[in-house]
């Protein structure tokens, strides 16, 4: 059975952390045998100490549970550093600014790595006025579609989502867009750089 934290993420989170058993245990308000017990596989915290354990080391409760220690250097939260998450499930699409631990169907999601457009992802951006009228020649079929199309500029985000049988267009405002992406459901996460005028 899978625990819900196990001792050996625990002790990589102590030393990394620079700690002892005993100044966790201390933190924790448990003995230090009962660290050395969840380190050695011979005992688990009790559920009800999983903040307190998080807390000591500055990370979430979902980091603590997965395993996975998120140190996102992306403090200034710049939206050119966008990760999409999509669900292969579902298609849920997640956004974030930085990195996360995301779940979704119980699967862990790892961000869409984007390419750059090709000739079987072809975009089209045209300036109309306050916008860009963004076209991509791609089917749109139930089984082959683009799921959606995102405008991002340094502090914001446009998303549009899209759905097969469908247009894949969408107009979004200009606002300062650098980058243009899309998802393909079949070949995955494209960008198109902006070269216009800056305005």
């Amino acid at each position: 059975m899978n625990q819900y934290v196990t001792g050996a993420v625990i002790k990589e989170l102590r030393e990394k952390n620079k700690m002892t058993q005993l100044q966790l245990a201390e933190k924790l308000r448990v003995s230090d045998k009962a660290i050395s017990r969840w380190e050695t596989g011979k005992g688990y915290p009790d559920i009800t100490l999983l903040e307190s354990i998080a807390d000591a080391f500055s990370i979430s409760v979902t980091e603590l549970i997965s395993g996975n220690t998120v140190y996102n250097a992306n403090v200034s939260a710049n939206m050119l550093r966008s990760k999409f998450y999509i669900c292969p499930v579902c298609g849920n699409v997640i956004h974030s600014m930085g990195e996360a631990v995301i779940h979704c169907h119980g699967i862990l999601l790892t961000p869409a790595e984007a390419e750059e457009t090709n000739e079987d992802h072809m975009i089209s951006i045209e300036r109309v006025e306050d916008e860009y009228y963004v076209r991509i020649k791609h089917e749109m079929t139930k089984k082959h579609y683009i799921s959606f199309i995102a405008a991002i500029s340094h502090d914001r985000i446009q998303m549009v989502k899209l759905y097969p049988e469908g247009n894949a267009e969408a107009r979004v405002k200009i606002n300062g867009v650098k980058r243009i992406y899309f998802y393909c459901n079949r070949d995955g996460l494209f960008y198109s750089a902006l070269r216009f005028d800056k305005s």
